[in-house]
């Protein structure tokens, strides 16, 4: 027997890390560097596969301009479907490794596989694209990411109770989709990558396998370098046996009746609106409103900005966390993000103007973009107090349904902006010279999706905010869970 236990605790598959409390190593390999492989594909997707589309493909005029805009938001019908497929499956999994972290495992080599798909769409009819499309799509967001960004997402809940543990993982995992977002997607792709690739779909190809491939190793080192351990407290009770399991409607009525999971959840949904358009929006706002095509200085310049408040919030925004509340300093950050917003909103087409709102927008955006996934934390652990079981998967499933689902969503309804405003695909004229000029309408419509709407939305988060009053008495809800 004893042997056997050391065998065990020696697997290929076991988690590097061993301890109670969290450690170095863990935030650093498990939260900061490992997931930036399948953070940064998806940020590049999030923000360049509709050019792709548009531009190196032109299918904008494919259907009449109905393909962009219907097969996004058809394609989200599965991804819900498997949203809550999963979160069922994840909270009825039970393994050595935790619930989530085998799912993330599993994603590894899925991720990278339809991240090299989305791009190698063949030169044939139109027919044979669409549907090439149509798989690689639904295989990256239906399945492959669903798999990775709901594991993902569940680390930082399911890491440990320890709320001062559990809220530097979460920035630290945030510093890695700030990394990858933020210096990566918005610096380096504007300034050295796409004056390179242009509309070369070769180019394109090869950029985004290397990408793919490379996001394999760094998920399996996620994968070894987290750890569950309220999974571990919890599916275990003080006699040895494993806890019965839960019935899949009992969790979705726990849920639908908190009212601050219910909060959370609507600010999230709002939240992934203004975050998916402003994201479509931002390359085609620096190649036509702001300044010209692909010019390597506009989008930099614009992700230079909104880049130092990111970097000067890694020091600040816990500590005001700690001393304000994390729900009282993501309120007051979203008045400044409407602010900022607002002032880019009113003068579109001057630089100075628009990099100070910016910088005004950006500062705002720290707290929610460095601590959602602790006050995400804090509501499952109130729920848990409440209703006297966990409800992480299948919360963790709407949170991931809205996430993926809204970018379909959001994109066939940028597709439809452009298609309905006049939206005209980059050519080469007679000349051999680059055309990539719009009308004023179509950069109205682009206008209202970077920065237009991100004003609306962030006034109705700031009155949601108001009345998400998790973190009261967190605390004695926590030690009342543990003393069960």
């Amino acid at each position: 027997m004893k042997r056997w236990s050391t065998l065990r605790q020696t697997s290929v598959l076991d988690s590097r890390i061993s301890g109670h409390d969290t450690t170095g190593k863990e935030r650093w390999f498990g939260y900061l560097i490992g997931p930036t492989g399948a953070l940064l594909l998806n940020a590049v997707l999030a923000t360049y596969l509709n050019v792709y589309y548009t531009d190196v493909l032109g299918l904008t005029s494919l259907g009449g301009g109905a393909f962009l805009v219907i097969f996004p938001i058809v394609s989200k019908i599965l991804t819900a479907i498997t949203n809550v497929i999963m979160g069922y499956i994840i909270d009825r999994t039970r393994t050595r490794q935790g619930k989530a972290r085998p799912w993330l495992l599993l994603s590894a080599p899925l991720v990278s596989l339809a991240g090299i798909l989305l791009f190698l769409v063949p030169e044939a009819g139109t027919t044979l694209q669409v549907i090439w499309i149509l798989f690689s799509y639904n295989l990256y967001y239906s399945f492959a990411f669903t798999m990775y960004n709901m594991s993902h997402n569940l680390m930082v809940p399911l890491s440990t109770r320890h709320s001062l543990q559990r809220g530097k993982l979460s920035v630290f995992s945030q510093i890695s989709t700030i990394m990858m977002t933020g210096i990566i997607v918005a610096l380096i792709f504007p300034m050295v990558i796409l004056p390179v690739i242009g509309v070369d779909k070769s180019l394109w190809i090869t950029v985004m396998c290397v990408i793919s491939i490379a996001a394999l190793p760094l998920t399996l080192l996620e994968y070894y370098f987290t750890k569950e351990r309220v999974t571990e407290e919890s599916t275990v009770k003080l006699n040895g046996e494993n806890e019965e399991k839960l019935p899949f409607g009992k969790q979705l009525k726990a849920i639908a009746s908190d009212r601050y999971m219910l909060i959370i959840m609507s600010y999230f949904l709002i939240y992934t609106i203004g975050i998916s358009l402003k994201n479509l929006g931002l390359v085609y706002y620096c190649n036509y409103v702001l300044g010209t095509y692909n010019d390597g200085i506009t989008q930099t310049l614009i992700s230079v900005v909104g880049g130092i408040p990111m970097g000067i919030g890694i020091f600040a925004v816990w500590p005001l966390a700690k001393k304000f509340g994390k729900r009282n300093v993501t309120l007051a950050g979203f008045i400044l993000v409407a602010l900022g917003s607002a002032i880019c909103w009113m003068f579109p087409t001057d630089m100075t103007i628009v990099l100070v709102g910016q910088f005004i927008k950006n500062l705002g955006f720290l707290p929610s973009a460095y601590i959602f996934m602790a006050l995400f934390a804090d509501t499952l652990d109130h729920m848990e107090w409440k209703v006297r079981f966990r409800c992480d998967g299948i919360a963790m499933s709407i949170y991931t349904t809205i996430a993926v689902a809204l970018v379909g969503v959001c994109t066939g309804i940028f597709n439809g902006m452009l298609s309905s405003a006049g939206y005209v695909s980059p050519f080469y004229n007679e000349a051999g010279q680059l055309v990539a000029v719009q009308t004023d309408t179509v950069q109205n419509a682009i206008t209202f999706a970077f920065v237009g709407l991100e004003t609306i939305t962030s006034i109705i988060l700031i009155i949601l905010l108001v009345f998400l009053n998790v973190e009261k008495d967190l605390d004695r809800k926590q030690k009342e869970i543990i003393a069960r």
